[in-house]
């Protein structure tokens, strides 16, 4: 069982730790293989370590040495090959937390240099590419990275690239490597041997969530116009009911008004207390106590029917917004005035 202490350690002390207690030679030779980047953060957080008991460190060890083993077993056998070596030595839990650790790892290692990069140099670098291979770069920035990007890119080929990263699912290591031999001169070059996947709805959705809404409107007007279908997707996927919880009371109490009663015990049926107690806190003291007595008789409940009922209340939010009665803020420099 873990101690307290180690428990409590990022990643990057754990890591000044191994460092430590591998000694000045064998660390030396490690050094060699870290970009700057990871030799200053690595070297402040060794500077920055306190005391560690023996068994404290050993512990960091065995961890150390369990993902170690599991990158390993992963990249020579792939996934089922490594659950099933994991498992039968150390349990089925404890393989489970490792693949999750190492898989993570491993999925963002493709086109890293690009996240540390500013969106107005990433869109330098980009602006003259086609819109496939914008999409396919785009697709390992952070949402952040995409939306200012997608936002300053001439409207159709904004378009074309939204669209392009929407329909991704998987790319092969070698159409990754020859993106990344063309932009080797200006970015640092990162290679995977795996198959990742990347863009897709989800990610595009988020993406659309930091745009502004002028930038928003425009794209979904124009790909809707293309393909419906997939626009109307994307939408769905932007404003989950979870999101409540980023509205003001104004705006909770507005949307309260429009749903139905059933709609609101169905969503949540399928929510944390948190947002159940914020959604209350924007009802009448009467309404609330009957839909609160509404929950605890309201048993067995499909998930399909829990769903459908946060999604329409989501479509009520949306289109609140669309006609301006209710803000949802967004990223890229959304302001509100009060």
């Amino acid at each position: 069982m873990a101690s307290s202490v180690v428990e409590e350690m990022s990643s990057e002390q754990k890591a000044a730790a191994v460092i430590v207690s591998l000694g000045a030679d064998k660390a030396s030779k490690i050094y060699k293989h870290l970009s700057e980047d990871d030799i200053e953060k690595l070297t402040i957080e060794v500077a920055k370590l306190k005391h560690l008991e023996a068994d404290e460190t050993a512990e960091i060890l065995d961890e150390f040495y369990k993902t170690c083993l599991t990158q390993k077993v992963v990249t020579d056998g792939g996934m089922e090959y490594a659950r099933a070596v994991l498992e039968k030595a150390f349990g089925e839990s404890t393989a489970q937390q490792l693949l999750e650790r190492v898989t993570k790892y491993l999925k963002v290692r493709p086109f890293e240099f690009i996240r540390k990069s500013n969106a107005k140099n990433l869109y330098t670098f980009l602006s003259h590419e086609r819109p496939q291979t914008i999409a396919l770069i785009l697709s390992y920035a952070e949402p952040e990275q995409a939306a200012s990007v997608i936002g300053e890119l001439p409207k159709e080929t904004g378009i074309a690239v939204v669209e392009c990263i929407a329909k991704l699912e998987s790319v092969s290591p070698e159409a990754v490597k020859i993106v990344e031999s063309s932009m080797r001169k200006r970015f640092e070059s990162i290679m995977t041997t795996d198959y990742t996947t990347i863009g897709g709805i989800d990610y595009i959705a988020d993406v659309m969530n930091h745009m502004d809404r002028s930038n928003e409107k425009m794209i979904f007007d124009e790909l809707g116009k293309k393909d419906a279908e997939l626009t109307e997707t994307i939408r769905k996927k932007m404003f989950v009911f979870e999101d409540v919880a980023t509205l003001d009371n104004r705006s909770i109490q507005r949307f309260i008004r429009d749903c139905d009663v059933k709609d609101l015990v169905y969503a949540l049926k399928g929510s944390d207390e948190s947002l159940r107690q914020l959604i209350f806190s924007n009802m009448s003291t009467r309404m609330a106590e009957s839909i609160q007595s509404d929950l605890e008789i309201t048993v067995n409940v499909r998930l399909k029917d829990v769903e459908e009922a946060q999604q329409r209340i989501v479509g009520i939010i949306r289109k609140l917004e669309e006609t301006g009665e209710i803000v949802i803020v967004r990223g890229g420099g959304d302001e509100i005035i009060v």
